[in-house]
């Protein structure tokens, strides 16, 4: 089957198979002249002809036409000599199936015209009362065309399945490597949203407690460096809550898609029903959180020193787009926090569902343009190295079908809105 599918033009060794092949033929075609009497026996022109016509089967798929052209110069003369005429059928069958099996039905059809007259005039001026032998010559080089032209169709038959199965294969390979780049995406915006807030905080009341150590050392003010430092390690344990519980979900992921693969539920499709993400439960083995995690994140912030005033009325909320929302609404208050430039920085988060939309919005009073580099850049803006803060924003809200918009405020500070898509049927009544 292997020899039928493959191409007979492009077969690797076609030249030394076809010679073995010629050799068979030419075998044949000697035992068809010693022992079948068809016809006048050879003599040395006879011999010569038959010689001629198998010669060049040698090169048969290289040059089917010449070659077919080459045995027909050679046959002709030999059966109107009235030779054997059994001794040459299998070089001319041969011939004729490697032009039906390269080539195309319209050159086949020509073909089959040019071998057919010129064999039936001959074969009239040397058997005229043989009227059931023209049919019998007929028919077989009618059947080998058929079955040369069948093989071609079969072979490419053969080859389109086969190319849609390379194309299938290069297609999974391709949405493979676009899943893990997907998933490496998702991984470092998770793994940004939890460790750029933590450390942020921690920065900001490591500063206080440092505040409080070096303003006054004769009225030194313990209980608010306590506070401080306890401030500092409850966010380092929630922190570390929200990377085990990020940690676990990834390998809880990896483990169903190794024994039944298919993903298991992705990072941030929580209930949202339990605050865990960044300031939730301490030993993080909760969900990760939606819109009901807010308050935490309004906290923290209020701890760093802003006031916060948060407004959520959404109920029903998906949990894939009240994850979004609450790491739209995380990043944002640390890019606030970080880059307000003022002890009194107002912040004022508000979260509505309506017309199939969550609306979220986080405005500040920061320092005009210097707030919007800040939460534009994200993460690392602070000391010049371009961030990821807004980038990852976006890609939170793209990943929801939502848009998200950040710039300088109406007034000043920087404001950042987003609206992420409901779907029909978990619309906020």
């Amino acid at each position: 089957m292997a020899a039928v599918n493959r191409d007979p033009m492009t077969a690797p060794h076609r030249t030394r198979n076809d010679a073995f092949i010629a050799v068979g033929v030419t075998v044949l075609a000697v035992a068809l002249a010693l022992f079948v009497d068809d016809g006048r026996p050879l003599g040395p022109p006879g011999w010569a002809l038959l010689a001629g016509a198998h010669v060049p089967l040698v090169w048969r798929r290289s040059r089917p036409l010449l070659v077919l052209l080459a045995v027909a110069v050679c046959a002709t003369p030999y059966h109107a000599l009235d030779y054997n005429h059994a001794v040459p059928i299998p070089a001319t069958l041969l011939a004729l199936y490697t032009v039906a099996a390269t080539g195309t039905v319209r050159r086949t059809l020509l073909t089959a015209v040019a071998v057919l007259g010129p064999t039936l005039i001959v074969n009239s001026f040397t058997n005229p009362d043989g009227a059931l032998e023209l049919l019998r010559i007929s028919g077989w080089i009618i059947a080998v065309l058929f079955f040369g032209v069948d093989a071609r169709f079969y072979r490419q038959y053969v080859a389109s399945i086969v190319e849609r199965a390379e194309r299938a294969e290069r297609t999974r390979e391709e949405e493979a490597r676009r899943r893990v780049a997907e998933e490496r995406l998702r991984i470092a915006r998770d793994l940004h949203d939890l460790l750029a807030h933590s450390i942020t905080l921690i920065g900001v009341q490591a500063s206080v407690a440092a505040h409080v150590l070096t303003a006054d050392p004769q009225r030194l003010d313990r209980k608010a460096v306590a506070q401080a430092l306890d401030d500092i390690a409850g966010t380092c344990r929630t922190a570390r809550g929200e990377l085990r519980t990020t940690l676990e979900v990834l390998r809880a992921n990896e483990a169903s898609l190794s024994v039944g693969g298919e993903q298991a539920a992705e990072p941030g499709s929580g209930s949202g029903s339990e605050p865990g993400s960044g300031f939730g439960s301490v030993d993080g083995r909760g969900p990760l959180p939606g819109l009901d995690g807010l308050g935490s994140l309004a906290e923290a912030a209020r701890v760093a020193g802003a006031k916060v005033e948060l407004s959520v009325h959404a109920d029903g909320v998906p949990p894939s787009v009240g994850a979004a929302a609450y790491r739209i609404v995380q990043e944002a208050l640390t890019n606030a926090v970080r880059h307000g430039g003022r002890d009194d920085l107002t912040i004022t988060v508000g979260v509505r569902a309506a017309e199939g939309v969550l609306r979220v919005s986080v405005t500040d009073d920061g320092e005009g343009m210097g707030v919007g580099v800040g939460a534009g850049d994200g993460a690392g803006a602070s000391d010049g190295t371009p961030g990821f803060g807004l980038v990852g924003m976006r890609e939170r809200a793209r990943s929801v079908g939502g848009t998200l918009d950040a710039g300088p405020g109406p007034a000043e500070g920087f404001e950042v809105t987003a609206t992420l898509p409901l779907p029909r049927e978990d619309k906020a009544r």
